[in-house]
């Protein structure tokens, strides 16, 4: 199976090949640890996670090496743990800092899990690879693309002129009008960057050739990367967001220190709320853990996540959100007591495979349940994680299905059979119908693109859709 995916780098789609079929690598860019995800910290979770899974299916899950990284050196996780230890916590800093972060992993992990994200293979702490980035630092010196001043190293983008912004597209005069470039007398260029800086007593160090500091964070995902994943891997991925700065700055220092680093970038597109860029000052800005907490089932989110092409803004809705759990309701309904097939559906990979087009991989979907095609639903539900636990009211509405076969036909016949007495005008069938329906428990919606949502409700009685279908 061919995977083709969009390279940022070549602002092409490609033909995905790896360097070795038997290990295929990829690094994500993970959360900085300092508190709860909110809901766009999701979505290139889920994104890659898709990717993930389709690269284990084809390729073989013991031939894919994920790697994903938290980064436990910030400003705002030092200010927790220096409340903290004004408040009376014991400990030193250095602990409380740990402490701090053991807490928001454990959340990130705790959220990440109910939204069906596998664990990836590796999720390394940028506070366990110090050393390795002090070494990839005095490295970029001697080869003359880094320089100490004031207690700081810098990495001096005039040292690599043929390849910084090549990946964001922008020019020196670009990128330092939209960079909020710290103003220092030690930088020979705004543009340069910071790989290590000093710490004060209040802050958490460590010991280096340049003085007791910590690394920038830049320089995190380049020796993470370069540790897991060797000198050149295939995929690097991340929210567009972090394409510049961020992205840019690895490039330039990976490539600078002789490494191949990535050969495939891929970023998804930021998330919207109603319409909205999420904001606090907005009052829609809330966290995965809030959904929730609220009641949202994990799988839904996933489910509205995956609507939307990675490429392209995503918009969450309530409404979105509310479609997705009767669908997927629908398709637990349908599946429930079934076998899932054996082998996935050829047509949904391919489909999954042109640049994750997770939206058409939905639509084929919605085709396996009008189909009646229970087995290959099943199975797909299974490799996307979005399976639907019945809930108590659903298993009890489901009792009616003998053997499955009971009722869904005959309010899928009534659907028909309604429809058609619209478009013929006969108006009192279609009347009569919908108002069985109403008496038995069962709501009906036509969406736009001619789907039919429709749900058994906890009063569902079989007894007026008998009736109806008889006249």
């Amino acid at each position: 199976m061919t995977i083709r995916l969009t390279n940022t780098a070549t602002r092409t789609k490609e033909e995905f090949t790896p360097l070795d079929p038997t290990n295929v690598r990829m690094y994500v860019c993970g959360p900085t640890v300092y508190d709860r995800a909110h809901l766009g910290n999701a979505r290139p979770v889920i994104v890659f996670d898709v990717l993930y899974r389709l690269l284990r299916h084809v390729y073989g899950a013991d031939h894919v090496t994920y790697v994903r990284n938290f980064t436990d050196v910030d400003d705002r996780i030092n200010e927790t743990a220096q409340k903290r230890r004004a408040a009376g916590a014991d400990g030193t800093l250095e602990a409380l800092i740990r402490e701090r972060s053991d807490e928001t992993i454990g959340w990130y992990h705790a959220d990440m899990d109910a939204l069906g994200a596998l664990r990836p293979d590796h999720e390394p702490r940028a506070t366990q690879y110090v050393d390795q980035m002090v070494a990839f630092i005095e490295d970029l010196i001697t080869k003359g693309h880094a320089y100490a001043a004031d207690g700081h190293v810098l990495f001096a983008v005039d040292s690599w002129p043929e390849g910084y912004g090549k990946l964001s597209g922008r020019s020196i005069d670009d990128m330092i009008a939209g960079a909020r470039v710290e103003v220092a007398p030690y930088k020979r260029n705004p543009m340069d960057f910071v790989l290590w800086k000093p710490s004060t007593d209040d802050l958490p160090g460590w010991e280096s050739p340049w003085g007791r500091g910590r690394p920038g964070w830049h320089i995190e995902c380049s020796a993470m990367a370069h540790e897991l994943l060797g000198t050149e891997f295939d995929i690097h991925g991340g929210g567009n967001d972090l394409m510049f700065p961020h992205h840019e700055n690895e490039i330039a220092q990976s490539k600078c220190a002789g490494h191949g680093f990535a050969r495939y970038w891929l970023h998804n597109e930021m998330l919207q709320v109603e319409g909205k860029k999420m904001s606090k000052s907005l009052g829609n800005f809330f966290t995965v853990r809030d959904l929730l907490d609220q009641g949202v089932p994990g799988e839904v989110i996933r489910f509205v996540f995956l609507s939307t092409h990675y490429r392209k803004p995503m918009d969450w809705t309530e409404k979105k959100a509310e479609q997705a759990k009767e669908t997927l309701e629908k398709w637990a309904l349908f599946t429930k007591d079934v076998k899932a097939s054996d082998s996935l559906p050829t047509k949904f990979i391919e489909i999954l495979s042109n640049d994750l087009n997770t939206p058409g991989a939905i639509a084929e979907l919605h085709r396996m349940s009008n189909g009646g095609e229970y087995e290959e639903l099943k199975s797909v539900l299974k490799f996307l994680s979005m399976e639907l636990p019945l809930s108590e009211t659903d298993a009890g509405v489901f009792d009616f299905l003998v053997e499955g076969e009971t009722v869904r036909p005959l309010i899928e016949e009534l659907i028909q059979e309604m429809q058609k007495a619209r478009a013929e005008k006969n108006f009192s069938r279609s009347d009569e119908i919908r108002d069985a329906f109403k008496e038995a428990g069962v709501s009906v919606r036509f969406e736009k693109d001619g789907e039919t949502i429709y749900k058994r409700e906890a009063n569902f009685q079989l007894a007026p859709l008998e009736k109806v279908a008889s006249k």
